[in-house]
């Protein structure tokens, strides 16, 4: 371990703790953390004050060549090199000077040929055992010679007394220094902020390689046929993806080269507040020896920390309670989670105000334009003050991880649509027969019926007619799905009122679009003519 100790560039550190496996990481973290463990045999830890990312106080370095290639923004905050050395030496002060460091060399992404070398260095247990349940572990023979693309110190016990003077957000910091390799986390234990940060460093090598990174699940039917599944929180991305017929590729985060569709990820990370067992078998199932809650409830009186009472309603903490496991505590996986060119690809979106179709079939310009967008739409008690709907526009449906500008990876899917024929739908998971309030959340059997007309290819043999206003293609019958639901408009009592909010909407994608017209690198395209005319 010699070797390792000297290329992290630490001081008096003891031992070095390198890939330990699963188990002993859990009686580490019982020893030295203070985690518990539930009655089911997963891990109970907890993060601090910081319960979810930090999306203010992450940064790039800005220097030569990537400040070139990064969209500079809100997103992408800029850090002067200065300041980036006086980061990184309070991160290894942090780290050093002591007995015991855990070191985790793993892999990001399931294909060979695109995959990147990471290591992470930490001082707590359930890092690293986060670490080895949410990325992908080398084998004995690979880790003998492994040299990391990318170097992680996460020095969460630390935390910046000067961000004022600096000008920072906090005295949290997450800062990627491209040239150098590395990056450096610190003032947060939040496991999360590891795994999006190098999903965020795949979003920018990945398409300068000319390979699309993708904020999606994915599986494949038995007659190897690839379905990927975008959308933002409360879509049913993980649900709709989730399916007895098909093996789960994935359920998060993914990247598509000239082999197919790979998961960057050994694990999942799903939200598990008010965790139903008949709502969501899979999950319910997957947390066992070997998953780590995050901040969930539990009896803190219960004598014996080795067996305690998970309570996945107590949101006393946040509602942002998680659980990460190793994806073959899933039963029905892709073993080697990867396969081919996807055949079906399906954006999906919560449509609040009852105006978007159940399903649609996209233009390749229609799929730029909608994947830019990437909306939703949030509904009362989904967060603090959201009291009537409120519409959501994150581009490529994960623009806080999009380094660079979310035209690139628009037009890398395009040129993927085309070289390998997939079709594209728009899946509304969300209202019909009028907005939230008075419409009806659509039915999970409606909903089920046009993923399996997609996938199954029945929704081809329909005829089709085009809606109004947004122009979209939309099946006048389809297999199991009510025929009225099919078209919005029919299903509202009053049709001026369709009509009404139809156009409010359209003048919010169009709004929301606006951004996207100055600061395209190419007007070879436009894709406004793709989106709702009013």
């Amino acid at each position: 371990m010699e070797e390792i100790k000297n290329s992290i560039g630490l001081q008096n550190v003891g031992s070095i703790i390198r890939n330990l496996d699963r188990e002993n990481l859990i009686n580490m973290a019982i020893d030295h953390d203070g985690a518990v463990v539930a009655n089911n045999g997963a891990t109970i830890i907890e993060t601090g004050i910081f319960t979810g990312r930090s999306p203010k106080d992450k940064y790039f370095v800005n220097q030569d060549p990537s400040n070139k290639y990064i969209a500079w923004g809100d997103v992408n905050q800029s850090l002067s090199k200065e300041l980036w050395d006086d980061l990184l030496s309070k991160a290894k002060k942090q780290l050093s000077n002591k007995d015991m460091l855990y070191v985790s060399d793993v892999y990001c992404g399931a294909s060979k040929g695109s995959r990147k070398s990471i290591r992470f260095v930490t001082e707590i247990a359930w890092q690293a055992h986060f670490i080895d349940n949410m990325f992908i572990m080398p084998t004995f023979n690979e880790l003998d010679g492994f040299e990391p693309d990318f170097t992680v110190y996460n020095a969460c016990k630390t935390t910046n007394e000067d961000w004022k003077e600096q000008g920072l957000n906090s005295e949290v910091f997450v800062v990627f220094n491209i040239e150098e390799k590395t990056a450096i986390i610190g003032g947060t234990w939040y496991a999360g902020e590891m795994k999006k940060g190098i999903f965020s460093m795949m979003n920018y090598w990945l398409p300068l390689e000319g390979k699309l990174p993708m904020h999606c699940s994915a599986n494949v039917g038995k007659d190897d046929d690839v379905a990927l599944f975008f959308g933002l929180s409360g879509t049913g991305k993980t649900t709709l993806s989730t399916d007895p017929n098909r093996a789960l590729i994935g359920d998060d985060e993914h990247g598509w080269d000239d082999d197919g569709v790979f998961n960057f990820e050994g694990g999942c990370y799903a939200k598990v507040i008010n965790l139903d067992p008949s709502a969501e078998p899979e999950i319910y199932g997957a947390i066992k020896r070997g998953a780590i809650l995050e901040n969930v409830g539990y009896d803190e009186d219960d004598g014996d920390a080795l067996c305690v009472e998970v309570d996945y309603s107590c949101n006393k903490k946040t509602e942002n309670t998680r659980v990460s496991y190793p994806i073959n505590h899933i039963e029905n996986i892709k073993e080697d989670m990867q396969a081919g060119h996807p055949q079906n690809i399906i954006f999906l979106s919560a449509d609040a105000f009852g105006v978007l179709p159940p399903v649609s079939k996209l233009t390749k310009e229609q799929a730029m334009y909608y994947f830019l967008s990437g909306y939703t739409a949030k509904v009362a008690g989904t967060e603090r003050g959201v009291n009537e709907p409120q519409a959501t526009f994150s581009a490529c449906f994960g623009e806080a991880f999009l380094p660079l500008h979310p035209t690139v990876y628009a037009k890398l899917l395009g040129e993927k649509i085309d070289k390998h024929g997939a079709n594209v739908y728009l899946v509304n998971t969300g209202w019909t027969g009028g907005a939230y309030g008075t419409g009806k959340r659509m039915s999970i059997k409606n909903t089920r019926a046009c993923i399996n007309g997609i996938l199954n290819g029945k929704i081809n043999d329909s005829e089709f007619e085009t809606t109004k206003i947004f122009n979209l293609a939309i099946p006048k019958t389809l297999e199991g799905v009510d025929t009225e639901v099919l078209n919005p408009r029919n299903t509202w009592d009053d049709k001026n009122a369709y009509d009404t909010q139809a156009k409010e909407l359209a003048q919010m994608y169009i709004k929301n679009f606006r951004k996207y017209l100055d600061n395209s690198s190419d007007e070879s395209f436009d894709f406004t003519a793709a989106g709702p005319q009013v």
